[in-house]
């Protein structure tokens, strides 16, 4: 009897992975908060385009509202819950499923930021995985559409890294990793609390600057202040995470020491730095994507900054690590969010911390 499989959070990310598994035959039910979208995947289904490489296709798929889930009493339980949703959602979307679980089933989190210790307290950490999608550039474009502005990361770019919390390989880690590996390459990693501190670093350098500027990765890339403040952000985040004891990882295919040496005025790491970011904003289409944060923020929707930025300078203030960037860019977001103030790169000039 194949096993069931629910996706938490239909939007860029588990809508993605989750529609190559219903390609490749899975047994998936996709549950979602946005009536519009699972109308759509219930209607023409759920459409996958990438910029390039990979041609566009459509699954049909079986999709829930969140008042529907009920009906699961009814029917075989799940055994994986793939927890999608944004992390501020985790708490509640995890004891929603949780009560729809088989009882080996177990949850996964397939979300930005740090999320499996909320997770764990409401399922245990023996039922608790992690699985990290890296630079994945992929948007909920439209109810049941979405798109990726790159093709695949292959070879070239390993973009899910699945793990268990004591590092371990199981068999239902491999089974986690065969699935995501349906979508793009995985890596079953030892070290998912190393791989889940360096994305963290990756989103603190990137998520907040463009929803408080307004700009896409490649212009923030192109304004040297703003290129600075982006090395800063990750510096201070870099030198957290190794307080805390974690083995990082390379953060956006650099050496972490790398870019906190570039934050701390390192004039020979200034220079890698720079010529490393510039080169990627400068490859054709590099850096044309707006990451998730500036996406809400241009959809009106709530931002993930206390989860990130600001989950830095919460983690580092009993460390005595001072994260000075990191604090100021939460309290920008947030007064955007606010409606405050309009998203604008002078902010970031104004605040003279480069």
């Amino acid at each position: 009897m194949s096993q069931r499989i629910a996706i938490i959070g239909a939007g860029a990310v588990g809508g993605y992975a989750g529609a190559y598994m219903v390609q490749a035959g899975e047994d998936v039910t996709f549950v979602d908060m946005w009536p519009e979208n699972v109308e759509a995947i219930r209607g023409a289904g759920l459409r996958v385009s990438h910029l390039k490489d990979v041609p566009e296709f459509t699954v049909q798929a079986r999709a829930l509202h969140l008042t529907e889930l009920q009906q699961v009493s009814r029917q075989r339980p799940f055994d994986i819950a793939f927890i999608c949703t944004k992390s501020y959602d985790t708490a509640w979307a995890t004891q929603m499923v949780a009560q729809y679980l088989a009882p080996n089933g177990f949850c996964v989190s397939l979300q930005n930021c740090m999320n499996e210790a909320t997770i764990a307290g409401i399922v245990g950490w023996g039922r608790t995985l992690g699985a990290v999608a890296s630079s994945i550039t992929v948007e909920l474009a439209a109810p049941g559409h979405v798109k990726r502005a790159s093709g695949k990361g292959g070879a070239a770019h390993t973009v899910y890294r699945v793990g268990e919390v004591h590092g371990r390989s199981t068999d239902r880690a491999r089974e986690v990793a065969r699935l995501t590996a349906l979508s793009d390459s995985t890596l079953l990693t030892p070290n998912l609390w190393g791989e889940r501190w360096s994305k963290l670093v990756a989103n603190v350098m990137q998520n907040g600057i463009s929803a408080a500027t307004g700009l896409i990765s490649r212009d923030v890339l192109l304004d040297d202040r703003l290129r600075a403040f982006t090395a800063r952000l990750g510096s201070e985040a870099i030198r957290t995470g190794q307080a805390l004891g974690y083995a990082l990882e390379e953060v956006l295919h650099m050496d972490p020491e790398l870019i906190a040496r570039a934050g701390e005025g390192d004039a020979e790491a200034i220079r890698h730095y720079d010529d490393h970011r510039l080169a990627e904003a400068r490859k054709p289409g590099g850096g044309a994507h707006r990451p998730s944060m500036g996406q809400d923020m241009v959809k009106g929707r709530r931002t993930e900054i206390e989860a990130m930025n600001g989950y830095v300078v919460d983690q580092a203030q009993p460390l005595g690590i001072a994260t000075p960037a990191n604090a100021a860019l939460t309290a920008l977001v947030q007064r955007v969010e606010r409606g405050e103030i309009q998203a604008d790169p002078r902010h970031i000039h104004d605040l003279r911390l480069n």
